[in-house]
């Protein structure tokens, strides 16, 4: 996937990189609260997403999906639709459709046909017409006979036939020390359990892709978060080698996991354009997206802490059962917080997996932590009251020195100070902690907590650095921008180290003809990406100090101008015809000496009618501590997203499936609910200095998943404090909440 010659700076994170550039640089632009360098091309509909390219002799592709749960396609009548006026064609190809395609961004891609019918909607063919509305009445007309198997539709009459799972982001099954004999003999016992739903990422632009072909090379414009494996996922679908697949995928509107690898409609796009010898363009219906994505998997979390009657656990066990499609490996990583979060030498870790046949579970923002730091925040909730505690003081006794489990260090870890920093912001001291008793009229008012957390990764990524005689730069990398803010970060790393300023840098992102990257996914997208254009840039100073003739700690580069041993000449003067060089970042021995996460805090004050059970969620608070801030507005607009998601799994988010058939009740924006304005409090985000010598050449941490970390749990707990009923059945509805209510 990689190498580049001796053009390449590389690095492989084997020692900590105390000195940066970015600590150097004179630009002043890194960490500033620049506006986004693509929003003046969004705003002016300029952007182009991936339905949107204007592909000339275009086909129209609209997917048809299962209409049972479990079976086989005996038949599909293609003559029926052919007969529709505008229709050209109907593709079937039961060898090639993949059955599902998201292994939770995984390189793997599955090749088995779908005559067999794992889901209800699984995609099963592709209608080809003139134009889009010919397409659409003849794929929701078309004929199609089935033969009903009986299915697996219902998590709990299937509970006890649980299974472990192959290992797949982390090990399944996790035990250190005797906790279960450890907490026999504690002398403070909790033991609960928590149940989180299916969640969708329904993200604002749905799938879709166009399909070129130019003789055996397939261009695809897709949706596409990681275009580098994506490139690999569809080559490997396909049966063809992975250098004649190019994924362009510039813009895209939101992923949240569920663009990490290919989905059906690009696969279908491709197979119907090679067939029908012209492009096609495949959009998936937001039902469909719902139907034949993947899913956040549901939950079931039962958590057992042991401890003294100081609060310091003993005894730690989390055990989860999840589901999954039969013969899937991947599992939501629902304990990933759980390891190294909290203190406790007997600890045990466990995750066991439902196969049901239901649309396919797989990685959705905060894989593991977002609804495992529920059961995980919530629980500690109970076990301070239990203690009759504070519960940041619990959170505090708790907070290790080193990893509880591997026993090394942590790379940095703010856990305590972002608890007593939001403590202080919030107005903590003030919480009632006898839940049920502060009023506000017919309203019950309460105050919660939760800890953040989100696990660091550095992933092998690339990208190329031009500088131009004109003397402005062109950074290129298929890194991905899925709202995050990669364009504008990425100028800004290459403007601080090369003296150029950002309006001057022009951004190339998302074509995997360009340098590979790891792309958008896990919160190691700035840190990877960033890191590969840092050390394009580096290079690129040595190169300009070798001309300059002075040493490269010499060398001041500021406003297009390169200064020293008191000379000062225009940067574009010094390279010629034009100059260039690759980064290419690489994981390495950091990862394994240190425990590198990013910490935070969330605090939550809600309201509770005590007459209709309706929530308002007043005020939230976010502490975080992510490494070095690379851009301070979408560092925020990441947490307020987070913090949002949080709101909605906590109120509102519940995929719903019709336990006689598996089908989804609720799949699309008007019945799957999500937070809207009037949900959504005015949110505070604030971030500790911190920098993190061992992650990264830029001293960055992921921070676009540990806004949402947390944030469902502090809600929760504040609904609690408020009316003294405990809910453990998410989300917590009006319904849930009316029984217990303390009277007017």
């Amino acid at each position: 996937m990689f190498g580049f010659g001796g053009n390449t700076n590389s690095l492989t994170m084997n020692e900590p990189r105390p000195v940066s550039l970015l600590d150097t640089g004179v630009q002043g632009v890194i960490s500033r609260p620049l506006d986004r360098v693509d929003g003046p091309a969004k705003v002016s509909g300029v952007a182009t997403y991936a339905a949107e390219y204007a592909i000339p002799n275009l086909a129209h592709g609209v997917l048809v999906g299962a209409k049972i749960g479990c079976g086989k396609v005996v038949s599909i009548d293609v003559e029926a639709a052919k007969r529709i006026p505008g229709v050209i064609d109907v593709v079937i190809d039961f060898d090639t459709f993949i059955r599902n395609s998201q292994q939770g961004g995984e390189t793997k891609a599955p090749t088995q046909g779908v005559k067999d019918i794992a889901y209800f909607g699984q995609i099963v063919a592709i209608v080809l017409a003139e134009t889009f509305e010919a397409a659409r009445e003849a794929a929701l007309s078309i004929p199609i006979e089935y033969e009903y198997k009986a299915g697996t539709y219902n998590f709990e009459a299937h509970r006890d036939e649980a299974k472990t799972p192959p290992p797949s982001m982390l090990q399944p099954h996790f035990s250190q020390g005797n906790p279960d004999k450890e907490y026999d003999k504690a002398a403070v016992k909790l033991d609960v359990t928590y149940i989180t739903p299916s969640q969708n990422s329904a993200a604002m632009e749905p799938h879709a892709s166009i399909a070129v072909w130019e003789d055996d090379a397939l261009t695809l414009y897709g949706a596409y978060q990681m275009p580098t494996s994506d490139a690999s996922q569809l080559a490997q679908s396909l049966g063809m080698p992975k250098n004649k697949v190019r994924i362009i995928s510039r813009f895209i509107g939101g992923g949240f996991g569920s663009k990490l690898g290919i989905a059906p409609e690009s696969v279908a796009a491709a197979i119907a354009a090679k067939q029908l010898g012209r492009p096609v363009k495949a959009v998936m219906a937001r039902q469909q997206v719902f139907d034949a994505t993947v899913r956040r998997s549901n939950t079931e979390q039962r958590l057992r802490f042991g401890c003294d009657t100081d609060g310091r656990i003993v005894s730690f066990v989390h055990d989860s059962l999840t589901s999954n499609l039969p013969d899937e490996d991947y599992f939501e990583p629902v304990g990933i917080g759980s390891h190294s979060l909290y203190g406790g030498a007997h600890r045990r870790i466990n995750h066991d997996q439902v196969t049901l046949n239901l649309t396919l579970s797989g990685s959705m923002r905060a894989p593991g932590e977002a609804v495992g730091m529920v059961g995980l925040e919530c629980a500690m909730d109970e076990l301070a009251e239990t203690l009759g505690m504070d519960p940041i003081e619990l959170r505090k006794i708790n907070d290790p020195a080193v990893d509880p489990e591997k026993d090394v260090p942590y790379s940095s870890r703010m856990l305590t100070r972002s608890l007593e920093e939001g403590a202080k912001h919030f107005g903590w001291d003030a919480r009632n902690t006898t839940p049920g008793t502060r009023r506000e009229g017919e309203w019950l008012v309460g105050m919660g907590v939760a800890a953040a957390t989100r696990n660091n990764q550095l992933m092998q990524s690339a990208a190329k650095v031009e500088i131009h005689p004109d003397g402005s730069a062109t950074v290129s990398s298929s890194m991905t921008d899925i709202g995050t803010g990669s364009y504008t970060i990425m100028a800004q790393i290459a403007s601080e180290i090369l003296g150029i300023p950002v309006d001057r840098i022009v951004m190339k992102l998302g074509d995997t003809n360009d340098a590979p990257a790891a792309g958008s996914g896990g919160s190691w997208g700035a840190a990877s990406a960033g890191s590969a254009v840092y050390l394009a840039c580096e290079a690129l100073r040595d190169k300009l100090a070798k001309t300059m003739d002075v040493e490269s700690d010499g060398l001041t580069l500021k406003d297009g101008q390169a200064i020293g041993a008191n000379r000062q000449t225009a940067i574009g003067d010094l390279v010629g015809e034009g100059i260039e060089a690759t980064g290419e970042i690489k994981p390495g021995k950091q990862e394994k000496q240190f425990t590198q996460a990013s910490y935070g805090a969330h605090f939550a004050e809600v309201a509770v009618n005590a007459v209709t059970g309706e929530v308002r969620v007043r005020r939230m608070l976010g502490i975080f501590a992510a490494g070095r801030v690379l851009n301070a507005k979408t560092a925020r607009s990441q947490c307020l997203g987070g913090m949002t998601f949080g709101i909605g799994t906590a109120l509102h988010e519940d995929l719903i499936h019709d336990q006689r058939n598996g089908k989804l009740v609720n799949r699309d924006l008007a019945e799957y609910h999500v937070p809207a304005n009037a949900d959504v409090p005015q949110l505070e985000v604030h971030f500790l200095d911190e920098r993190d010598i061992h992650a990264n050449p830029i001293h960055a941490k992921g921070i676009g998943e540990l806004g949402i970390s947390g944030a469902a749990p502090a809600v929760v707990n504040a609904i609690y404090n408020a009316t003294g009923v405990r809910v453990r059945d998410l989300p917590l509805t009006c319904d849930k909440l009316l029984a217990g209510l303390p009277p007017l």
